[in-house]
C-alpha cells in the first residue's frame, strides 16, 4: 500500500474520534476538537491524584501492569494517564503532565496528518527511528538518542511515521498543558549524545532556550538518567510548588520506601528534593512539573 492510502486508513477509531481528527475535515471541525479543550475538561479536582491512589501524603505509585493499553494491530499503545478509548477518572493527569503513552509502531506504519493546538508535545524515541513532517515545513528523522518538541501554539498539523522498514520503533509520547495559550507554533529536536552522562541525571528539556537541552512554554525540567552500576542520586525541585513524576524505561528503582520496576511510574509533590535509588541496568526520565494549570 502506498503511502497516500495508508495515511488515509491509518487513523484509528479511538484515536482519530478523540484527539486526532481526519485530515480531510475541515477547519471548523478542527477547531470543535481542539486538543487543549478536550484534555483541559478531562484533568482531576486541583490537578493532582485523585485521592484513591494516593500512597502518602504526597506521592502516587502507577504500576506498569495497571495502565490502559489499546492494540490496533499496527499500533501497540500503554497509556499511564486517560488517552482516548481509555478513560480512567482516576488516572487523568499530574498537574500539567497530562499525556505519557508508551507505543510501539510497526515498521513504515504511523499516524496520518492529524492537528494539535495548545500542547507541548515532547517525544523521546527508545528504540528505532520516527520519520517527523508538519506544515511548518520540518521534516526530519527522530531517532534513538534525540529528544523532540513541539509547541502546538494556534495550531500545527503533522505526521509521524517508523522511519524502518524492518523492525519496530519505541518512543515515549509526552504531553503538558502549557503556561500560555496561541503561542506562535515551533518545532525542535536535539541529539542528547553530547550530553549524556552515566551514572548521575542530566537535564534534557526547561523552560529557557539558555539551558541544556531542549525548552518548552512550561514551568518544567527533564532530566534522563542511565545507570551501569547501583547509584543513589539527590534530585532538588528546581520551582517551589513543582512535583516530579518518574517513569522507570528500564531496569529498577526505589523512591522513598517505594520499589520500582521497568515501565512503572511515580509521582511525588510537596517536596523541596528527595534521593532516588537507581540500578545496575535501569534508564530512568524524571519529568518536574508544575502541579497546578495556570492557563
Amino acid at each position: 500500500m502506498d503511502r497516500k492510502n495508508f495515511i488515509k486508513k491509518s487513523l484509528v477509531a479511538g484515536i482519530a474520534g478523540t484527539l486526532i481528527p481526519s485530515a480531510s475535515k475541515s477547519s471548523d471541525a478542527e477547531k470543535e476538537t481542539s486538543t487543549y479543550d478536550k484534555l483541559i475538561d478531562q484533568v482531576g479536582f486541583n490537578h493532582i491524584p485523585n485521592h484513591k491512589e494516593v500512597k502518602t501524603m504526597n506521592t502516587v505509585y502507577h504500576a506498569a501492569s495497571t495502565r490502559g493499553s489499546a492494540n490496533h494491530g499496527w499500533l501497540e499503545a500503554k497509556h499511564s494517564f486517560s488517552f482516548a478509548s481509555y478513560q480512567n477518572p482516576d488516572r487523568m493527569n499530574f498537574g500539567v503532565l497530562r499525556v505519557l503513552n508508551d507505543d510501539k509502531i510497526a515498521p513504515s506504519r504511523g499516524f496520518g496528518t492529524h492537528p494539535h493546538d495548545n500542547m507541548e508535545i515532547i517525544s523521546i524515541p527508545l528504540e528505532g527511528a520516527l520519520e517527523h513532517k508538519d506544515n511548518m515545513g520540518n521534516g526530519a528523522i527522530v531517532q534513538h538518542g534525540d529528544v523532540q518538541v513541539m509547541s502546538a501554539g494556534t495550531g500545527i498539523t503533522h505526521s509521524e511515521f517508523n522511519a524502518n522498514t524492518d523492525k519496530d520503533m519505541k518512543l515515549l509520547q509526552i504531553w503538558l498543558f502549557p503556561n500560555k495559550k496561541n503561542v506562535t507554533p515551533r518545532y525542535d529536536q536535539i541529539s542528547i549524545k553530547d550530553i549524556q552522562k552515566k551514572n548521575e541525571f542530566y537535564q534534557v528539556l526547561s523552560p529557557s532556550a539558555d539551558d541544556q537541552g531542549v525548552w518548552i512554554h512550561q514551568d518544567a525540567w527533564f532530566s534522563l538518567g542511565e545507570f551501569d552500576e547501583d547509584t543513589t542520586s539527590h534530585y532538588t525541585i528546581n520551582k517551589k510548588g513543582n512535583g516530579v513524576y518518574a517513569f522507570i524505561i528500564e531496569g529498577n528503582a526505589q523512591i522513598g520506601t517505594q520499589a520500582l520496576s521497568i515501565r512503572d511510574g511515580f509521582g511525588i509533590w510537596d517536596v523541596d528534593d528527595f534521593s532516588i535509588k537507581a540500578n545496575k541496568g535501569s534508564r530512568i526520565l524524571l519529568m518536574e512539573v508544575p502541579m497546578q494549570i495556570t492557563v
